[in-house]
């Protein structure tokens, strides 16, 4: 193999390291409520869903700048607790394949991004990215201290509808409230179930999840209240913004997934992955195409 080649695959595989530090694939969760309020928006303004090609590449990269900011921070100041965990000892920023220097970069670089994807979008949207960054990044100092780290999670993925808005109108309204106080719940919820897989560790290492304060079976009854406001605040979300029956099909579908999802949990443990991304994955995806056809 050559010193080109060489070169290359190096350059791939580095690549794949940081795809692998901040879980790429998770984007999936956040990507399609950030469209979803920025169709509405446009819709709602103008009576078109589309807003355009310049808004489409800016609220993507907005979304994943965001995205790997937070994942950035949650792995560099997780390095302690993850190489203890037989769960996590394996990811890039416990193993060395990514260094402290390099991960300090990746969260440096992308905070910048951010904020000058903001400054190109709107004034609103400049003035709130500093703060956005901010809450983006406690997710991982408040389980150090306090079980609603999983809201602060599910506020951090719920920031995303707010930036769709804000993106396409230059306003927050009531209705992307709405809409993302249901992602909030969404998420916070399914952080609960998937937080059952370290129950022990976090009660041996005084971490403040709710499974490790209050016991799986309370904590599958607290993630079953999350799921029933996140469809009742998404059920207002599309009566605020007047929308018709492909919305309301949306949330139907949204409702049955997350149903589905507490099914698998409630019946085997080991299914928490796949409740966890195929489920959750699905709801989104959906939820995004559904709206797309009501706003066409």
């Amino acid at each position: 193999m050559s010193s080109e080649q060489l070169k290359k695959k190096g350059f791939i595989e580095k690549l794949n390291d940081f795809a692998e530090l901040v879980m790429f694939k998770h984007s999936v969760f956040s990507l399609p409520f950030i469209f979803i309020a920025m169709l509405v928006a446009s819709y709602l303004n103008s009576g078109s869903g589309w807003f355009g090609w310049k808004l489409l590449f800016l609220g993507t990269l907005a979304a994943v700048s965001a995205r790997n900011f937070a994942m950035g921070v949650n792995r560099y100041l997780d390095r302690d607790i993850d190489k203890l965990n037989p769960r996590t000892k394996g990811r890039p920023s416990v193993d060395g394949r990514v260094s402290d220097v390099q991960m300090l970069g990746f969260i440096v670089v992308n905070a910048m991004l951010f904020i000058v994807v903001a400054y190109f979008v709107n004034d609103l949207a400049f003035k709130l990215a500093v703060p956005i960054l901010m809450v983006l990044g406690a997710y991982t100092l408040f389980k150090r201290f306090s079980a609603a780290a999983h809201l602060i999670l599910g506020i951090s993925l719920g920031l995303a509808p707010i930036a769709g808005v804000v993106a396409v109108s230059g306003e927050i309204t009531a209705w992307s409230v709405y809409l993302a106080i249901g992602v909030m719940f969404w998420v916070a919820g399914f952080d609960l179930l998937y937080s059952l897989q370290d129950i022990a560790f976090d009660q041996a290492h005084n971490l403040h999840s709710v499974p490790s304060r209050f016991g799986a079976l309370k904590t599958m009854y607290i993630a079953r209240v999350f799921h029933l406001l996140a469809v009742g605040f998404w059920t207002l979300f599309v009566a605020s913004a007047d929308l018709g029956i492909w919305a309301w099909i949306a949330v139907v579908f949204a409702a049955g997934m997350l149903g589905y999802e507490h099914y698998l949990v409630n019946k085997d443990f080991t299914k928490i992955d796949r409740a966890f991304f195929t489920v959750n994955g699905y709801l989104g995806f959906v939820f995004l195409f559904l709206i797309i056809i009501e706003v066409s």
